[in-house]
């Protein structure tokens, strides 16, 4: 039931926090308020004011999170408050009243469970990441209890049995409804209740191998300083006799360097390796106790793909498609693009598509966790406020997130399709000046942009298919026929060509196994339905009002209340098929695409 968390019903576009007074959009339209500034100036100042008298807000505005503590007072609130909405849920008739309750219980964990899931890992202070980590956890335990619980699904079931209240019922409440059953269904409800209980005890036990192999995948590997030759030892930092090697280096110039630091960095752990084996191996007993062949069955279920036949169908046919193509100087380009002007030109873009303004907001004392963080109040022309957007003000996060709830091969699309605006010199020309001079950036050099974005672009995708063959393949048929050390060789040397260097065990640290299990393909099925968006509606005029409406009603305000092939094709017109998708992806290796309404100007 509560799997993907809150099911967004009909035309909830949720921003950044939800569900707490003062965190989350208002209802009704509102006014500018008179502590909004423009936003490309919030980004180019040094930092955002706060207002540092009076008692702490606590993080985002929560009151409860104006200390570490915080984290349990807002879980025991969210547990008794589902405690009161399973009861309720349980004693109201069939109508449409059940699914909002349904929504609500979903939404009174997930208010806590994602604003933990982010600063778990995202939060500067350790007792705040360890409270975080713990909230998540026991939210997370109580979510699989409530998948089996007999009673709470059985109200649902009654609804579903309801033919006529289910017919007056509207499309997205009636695919809230399924979908709830869904997440039910996959969590072993038709079990007796020894099984359900050991696939509560199986989930509970994987939430803890994904904590603890995410912390492995991310740990140094040490060796004695004197073992490399001085001259590189510099490159790394050193703690006392040993040289810690933190990354692969990839960067460095010094072939050397690299050389060392891929050997040792995926130089193979055992204890990573036992939690990696252990972790796919009760992925497949959960798959299999629930009624699935495989986890990766299981995992794609309400996806696009739908089967891991149809993924596998889609990565091999992309692979045979792939061939090889060449960089530029990023610091010509760094001074037209201040992380300001960026954010004015994504404003102006907003704009133009859907009529949405964004505004620097101040902020109360406590609400942020940095002074790097910007509050954005997001506004329609029409609706007023939408709600807010918290982004991170440095050089790799540089732009907020628009996100709804939806599968995951569906959940890119609204970001990847912007990196096609951002290639677009009718929409680059609207912000990007030099910081110093004011010069717009020449039209040459956004072609060069271009053009340069596709010198390995082919290399990068044949990549991205061998990590979504490799996550395939260590989610299907268990037990698996070789060592996942043995399975990384084989996959990689067939589907990405470079040979397989001895005593390295990437799969270690292949983190994406934990978000994405069986899923890792949903990045590159994301960018091609970003791809056909793009080509079909919006790259004769990037700033078509009506296709932007389009976009929005088609894609962006279902969250999970429409299947996401149905908004694909609202959106397209037409029903795409894995040939379709390859093509997208291929045709946008083609260097002469993104050039030519530039050079036909």
């Amino acid at each position: 039931m509560l799997s993907g968390c809150r099911r967004a019903l009909p035309a909830a576009l949720r921003l950044a926090v939800r569900g707490w007074a003062g965190a989350g959009g208002g209802s009704g339209k509102r006014r500018l308020s008179t502590s909004w500034s423009p936003v490309g100036a919030a980004f180019d100042a040094k930092q955002q004011r706060s207002r540092l008298t009076g008692q702490s807000t606590g993080l985002f505005g929560v009151p409860e999170l104006s200390s570490p503590e915080g984290f349990q007072e807002a879980q025991e609130k969210a547990l008794q408050e589902t405690e009161q909405l399973v009861q309720k849920a349980c004693t109201t008739p069939p109508g449409p009243q059940i699914v909002m309750i349904f929504d609500q219980l979903s939404d009174a964990l997930c208010k806590v469970a994602d604003l933990a899931d982010f600063v778990k890992i995202a939060h500067p202070d350790f007792a705040f990441r360890e409270a975080a980590e713990e909230a998540c956890r026991n939210i997370g335990t109580m979510v699989e209890k409530l998948n089996t619980n007999i009673e709470l699904c059985q109200s649902l079931k009654q609804l579903l049995a309801n033919k006529e209240v289910m017919d007056s019922l509207d499309p997205e409440t009636r695919q809230v409804a399924e979908l709830f059953m869904f997440d039910f269904e996959i969590s072993g409800i038709h079990l007796d209740d020894e099984k359900r209980k050991k696939a509560v005890d199986l989930n509970v036990k994987i939430l803890d191998l994904c904590n603890q192999f995410l912390i492995g995948a991310h740990l140094p590997n040490k060796i004695d300083k004197h073992i490399l030759p001085e001259h590189i030892r510099y490159n790394f930092a050193v703690e006392g006799n040993y040289i810690q090697i933190t990354g692969l280096h990839a960067d460095c110039s010094d072939d050397l360097v690299r050389e060392v630091a891929y050997k040792i960095f995926l130089y193979p752990n055992a204890e990573q390796l036992r939690c990696l084996e252990e972790l796919l191996t009760s992925r497949n007993h959960l798959a299999q106790l629930v009624g699935y062949n495989t986890f990766a069955h299981r995992a794609l279920q309400g996806t696009m793909a739908r089967t891991p036949e149809k993924v596998m169908q889609f990565l091999e046919t992309l692979s045979e498609r792939l061939f090889q193509r060449y960089n530029i100087e990023p610091s010509l380009y760094c001074p037209f693009f201040s992380l300001g002007a960026c954010m004015e030109g994504l404003n102006f873009l907003f704009n133009q598509l859907l009529g949405i303004s964004l505004y620097a907001e101040q902020t109360e004392k406590g609400e942020l966790w940095c002074e790097d963080v910007r509050k954005l109040a997001v506004v329609h022309e029409n609706e007023g406020l939408l709600g807010y957007i918290y982004s991170v003000y440095s050089h790799s996060q540089s732009f907020p997130s628009l996100g709804t709830r939806c599968p995951t091969d569906f959940a890119e699309v609204p970001s990847i399709l912007m990196e096609y605006f951002a290639s677009d010199y009718r929409v680059v020309n609207q912000f990007a000046r030099h910081f110093q001079t004011g010069q717009s950036l020449p039209k040459s050099m956004v072609s060069r942009l271009c053009e340069s974005k596709k010198i390995c672009a082919a290399a990068d995708m044949q990549l991205q298919v061998f990590y979504a063959v490799l996550d395939q393949l260590y989610h299907g048929e268990h037990p698996l026929k070789r060592s996942t050390t043995e399975i990384l060789k084989e996959t990689q040397e067939k589907f990405y060509g470079l040979p397989y260097v001895p005593n390295t065990a990437w799969q270690l640290r292949f983190s994406h196994v934990v978000g994405y299990g069986a899923k890792y393909y949903s990045y590159l099925m994301s960018r091609a339905i970003a791809s056909m968006v793009w080509k079909q509606c919006f790259v004769q005029n990037p700033f078509d009002r009506a296709m932007g409406e389009r976009y929005r009603r088609e894609m962006l305000a279902h969250g999970g209340g429409k299947e996401p092939m149905l908004m694909v094709q609202g959106m397209l017109q037409k029903s795409p098929s894995v040939e379709d998708f390859v093509d997208a992806l291929v045709s946008d290796l083609d260097q002469d695409f993104e050039t030519f309404f530039m050079d036909s100007e």
